[in-house]
């Protein structure tokens, strides 16, 4: 019996394999990132952070899909989010433009850097609690979406990024605010993706792709700053009197977001208790899943 129990508790130590092989495959991008940035390869530092982005949208849903999720892995993809989405662009921003402006270069990425590691310890705190329709503050893959798609239409057009660095310096610095601040961005997680659409619609999808393989970096990086502004726009909207809460404090204020309407307010209710249930039914699977 002895025997049993241990062997099981060695099971139980086990990491899942797939989940995880693509969250080191996401912090390598990010470590690439940096590494090519600061050998001057800006156009592959910024590719690369797009592609640790690709890895840290599968790894999640391979793990949903497989049932192989994990604490360990939960943290594991926090921390190769820190690297990949805070630190890495943080440098290769720095690196491009920002190495010659003195302490204002190094302080403006240490703002990104240290935004990326509150909005993600934020994150971590809200699972099952926030309203799962928005997120609180630009998400870290997208702020370093916007550093990298600036950097890689700069890096294009053979734009100097150090004739640039102070205007660069600000949008880092904005970047990284927006990502510690209460403003509301929708997270698509209402979009049904196994829905059936119209043809017309699958037409537009490959036409966005044509789009994009014919000129990915200013594409991107409209689509980026589109949605870093799209923050502010749905806050300002959703609230009657913008208040200092509604831009920046603590996240016990986000009730006042849904005073405009009690339908919504109710559904907020639905959601959180519905993944609430999730979290702990998650939670209890884990446990019993050797």
């Amino acid at each position: 019996m002895k025997a049993s129990n241990s062997n099981t508790g060695n099971q139980n130590r086990g990491i899942y394999l797939l989940p995880n092989l693509l969250t080191t495959a996401g912090l390598f991008s990010g470590f690439y990132a940096v590494v090519s940035s600061m050998n001057g390869h800006f156009e592959s530092a910024a590719i690369a952070i797009f592609v640790a982005m690709i890895f840290d949208g599968l790894d999640g849903r391979v793990a949903r899909m497989t049932n192989t999720q994990s604490e360990f892995g939960a943290e594991y993809d926090s921390m190769a989010d820190m690297v990949s989405f805070g630190i890495a662009p943080g440098l290769v921003a720095y690196n491009w433009a920002l190495a010659d402006m003195g302490k204002f270069g190094w302080l403006a990425a240490f703002v990104f850097v240290a935004g990326a590691a509150l909005r993600l310890a934020r994150f971590n705190t809200q699972v099952g609690v926030a309203d799962k329709r928005y997120f609180q503050g630009l998400a870290s893959p997208a702020a370093a979406g916007v550093i990298a798609s600036i950097v890689w239409t700069g890096t294009e057009y053979q734009v100097n990024g150090h004739d640039y660095g102070l205007i660069m310096g600000i949008l880092t610095i904005i970047t990284g605010l927006l990502m510690v601040s209460n403003f509301r961005y929708n997270s698509f997680k209402e979009v049904d993706w196994r829905g059936k659409v119209n043809f017309v619609v699958v037409l537009f999808i490959v036409l966005v792709f044509v789009v994009i393989a014919a000129s990915p970096a200013e594409l991107l990086t409209a689509v980026f700053v589109l949605y870093a502004c799209s923050g502010p726009f749905t806050t300002i909207r959703s609230v009657k009197k913008l208040k200092l809460e509604h831009v920046v404090g603590d996240d016990e204020q986000d009730a006042d977001f849904t005073h405009n309407n009690k339908g919504d307010a109710k559904t907020e209710e639905v959601d959180t208790s519905d993944e609430n249930e999730e979290v702990s039914s998650q939670k209890q699977e884990d446990k019993k899943t050797p």
